[in-house]
């Protein structure tokens, strides 16, 4: 054998050492994401309604985010959650319908397109929302796979769909093609939690990502016959219970295959609980409000960050942490970079799931509802901009006719019942102030130098099976 061939041999061999040592490094990640849970809904905060042993296993085990925020409804919350950033800047503010013309940007960077190029293997299963347009679904936007619903369970063209003359039946697609048309819709907690069993499975060797954003609990409710009538809590118990199940499938695959020490779970909600829906939605706790508004129960959710042997396990986490940072949170633990020529609105968060801060590394976090800045965080304080009327009229609590900021200690008010604004002018004025620096960003009601725009298609169709 010749010395050319020996030095190209050893340094193959020494690239797939390096490769393997890499790839030993970079840990698998699983984003659970429940769809309108509300923060009392589970029993690890504080639910006696819902059975959930395997969610509070997994918080005995891991740690609980009770800070974790997110944006008052679907569409805006997963754009904050693939791309880091506020849903308006990455012009995707509100919920998105059935053959809408827009949808995410190819042109953002994604937390699976970033993983990819760590060398991930990505798979999307569950309720997208982010477009229904080909050129929208999961597969163009970093995900080798994708199983599930492109929108809400009740824009299908059924019974409870109020434009069902108009819409096309629920499509499931497999990638990018409808298998199936209607979803038969109790069957899908159990699809999606055998799909991603399967997919990590399949992956057990080599570093993966599975983001799996639930149906459940969306109305109309469809818990599967295993679990319907089974709990205290009519059909809206029954699909928690179920959740709770799928949880416990995914983590026992996890123990099961040795993954457990090299696996970050995550589980949380998109969203606050919809309180219109009566005793088909969910409950908020000591949270004030719901889906739709800036109050905390409309955007504060139920979070738990599960890696054992690197998460403390029965550890509570109290600082200010969002969506927005899974994606450089994640890139981080992956080896990554988060990409240099945009803004990303979210911080990496690692320290405060690996135990080694307590500090947020937020100076202030900020809630919009659709276009309109509505409200700041920083520390325990929070500066509310009137109206917020969407919780308001949800819990029937009337609100005194002024246009005054109002101001709320969160760490001894979390219920925001009282309004402190008066005994704190310096502390209003420094909130105002970020949100003075955010509106000049992204603007109030209008776009600012900080928006990007949204992906476009002219003449979509609607996702029909072949």
């Amino acid at each position: 054998m010749n010395m050319k061939l020996i030095t190209v041999l050893a340094m193959a061999l020494t690239l797939s050492f390096l490769n393997a040592a890499q790839a030993a490094d970079q840990p698998n990640f699983i984003l659970i994401l429940s769809d309108d849970l509300g923060y009392g809904d589970i029993g690890p905060f504080g639910s006696t309604l819902n059975r959930t042993p395997s969610l509070d296993r997994m918080a005995k085990e891991g740690m609980r985010l009770t800070s974790f925020y997110a944006n008052p409804v679907c569409t805006p919350s997963r754009a904050q959650f693939m791309t880091g950033c506020y849903a308006k800047r990455v012009s995707m503010p509100n919920v998105i319908f059935p053959s809408c013309p827009t949808g995410l940007s190819t042109n953002e960077q994604t937390v699976a397109k970033l993983l990819q190029a760590q060398g991930y293997a990505t798979m999307c299963i569950g309720k997208w929302h982010l477009g229904d347009q080909r050129e929208f679904l999961p597969t163009r936007h970093g995900f080798d796979h994708y199983f599930g619903l492109p929108y809400s369970n009740d824009m299908g063209g059924g019974e409870e769909d109020p434009q069902k003359d108009k819409r096309p039946p629920l499509p499931l697609l497999r990638d990018e093609t409808v298998i199936e048309a209607p979803a038969v819709q109790d069957t899908l907690t159990t699809r999606y939690t055998d799909e991603a069993v399967k997919f990590i499975t399949e992956h057990q060797s080599k570093p993966f990502f599975l983001y799996l954003p639930h149906t459940a609990v969306h109305v109309p409710l469809y818990p599967g016959s295993n679990f319907r009538g089974q709990s205290n809590n009519g059909r809206y118990g029954d699909w928690v219970e179920e959740l709770d199940w799928s949880a416990g499938k995914i983590l026992d695959a996890v123990r099961a295959l040795g993954l457990a020490t090299n696996t970050l779970v995550l589980f949380t909600s998109d969203n606050g609980p919809w309180l219109t829906q009566g005793k088909n939605g969910g409950l908020a706790g000591p949270l004030r409000g719901g889906k739709g508004s800036t109050w905390e129960g409309g955007v504060r959710e139920p979070t738990i960050a599960w890696w054992p042997g690197r998460i403390p396990a029965g550890a509570d986490c109290g600082a200010l942490a969002a969506n927005i940072d899974i994606l450089p949170t994640f890139v981080k633990l992956a080896g990554g970079q988060v990409p240099a020529d945009r803004l990303i609105d979210g911080k990496d968060i690692s320290p405060l799931l690996l135990g080694k801060s307590k500090e947020s590394p937020h100076e202030a976090l900020f809630y919009f509802r659709s276009e309109t800045l509505e409200a700041v965080r920083s520390g325990p304080w929070k500066l509310g901009l009137p109206p917020q009327l969407g919780a308001a009229a949800q819990q029937k609590r009337a609100l005194t006719a002024t246009n005054a900021p109002r101001l709320y200690n969160l760490e001894t008010d979390i219920g925001e019942t009282k309004d402190v604004a008066a005994e704190h002018p310096d502390i209003v004025k420094r909130l105002e102030g970020y949100l003075a620096k955010m509106d000049s960003d992204l603007g109030g009601k209008q776009k600012g130098p900080g928006v990007r725009p949204a992906g476009r298609v002219e003449n979509p169709k609607p996702l029909r099976k072949e």
